[in-house]
């Protein structure tokens, strides 16, 4: 649906640019999009790259591990089905972990790791989430962001005053929303166990 949208978006850019008769103009913002789209994306990945090192690192020095371990009350109560030393629990950790920090495009692999184990443990069909599969999807999508990083390296690449000023009202927005993924997953949760 989300394509029929952006392409009827598009479509209708360039019939009302070729009615006016500035067709250039379509050619121009293609091309300025694309260069800046170019910049932003290099200069992100050193960012990214950066802390995706970190990651690494404290997966290696078994710092993972010990949040896991400090997270595990809160990971049994989200997570009943998944055993304890579960491989499914440590790529969950990894890839909130990346989310805290602002880091989504980081955080992908690891919830691809994280679904794939969780899949191992699914007895439904394959082609049906299990329960832990829609509770990560919820963390993962309404995860909390301590620092947003991300954000902070495109304000910081394009000038801003202050790129960290964003830092109390994201805490604060993204707080509400993992609360509401929580919420909702329990409630659909109990519903559909209901029926």
């Amino acid at each position: 649906m989300v394509n029929y949208v952006w392409l009827g978006m598009i479509v209708f850019g360039i019939i009302v640019a070729g009615v006016q008769g500035h067709i250039e103009v379509v050619t121009r913002a293609a091309l300025d999009g694309a260069q800046v789209a170019v910049k932003t994306s290099l200069s992100l990945i050193a960012i990214i790259t950066f802390w995706l090192g970190i990651m690494k690192l404290a997966e290696a020095a078994g710092l993972v591990q010990a949040l896991a371990r400090l997270v595990r009350p809160v990971m049994r109560f989200l997570f009943p089905s998944v055993p304890k030393d579960h491989p499914a629990m440590g790529a969950i950790v990894m890839n909130l972990s990346a989310n805290i920090l602002g880091l989504g495009n980081a955080a992908t692999p690891m919830g691809l790791i994280a679904m794939q184990e969780l899949q191992k443990l699914n007895r439904h069909r394959p082609d049906t989430a299990s329960e832990a599969m829609c509770t990560f999807l919820a963390l993962n999508t309404g995860c909390i962001t301590l620092i947003p990083t991300t954000i902070i390296g495109i304000r910081l690449l394009y000038g801003s005053q202050d790129p960290t000023e964003i830092v109390g009202t994201t805490v604060f927005a993204t707080f509400c929303g993992m609360t509401v993924a929580i919420i909702a997953d329990r409630i659909l949760r109990g519903i559909y166990k209901y029926r």
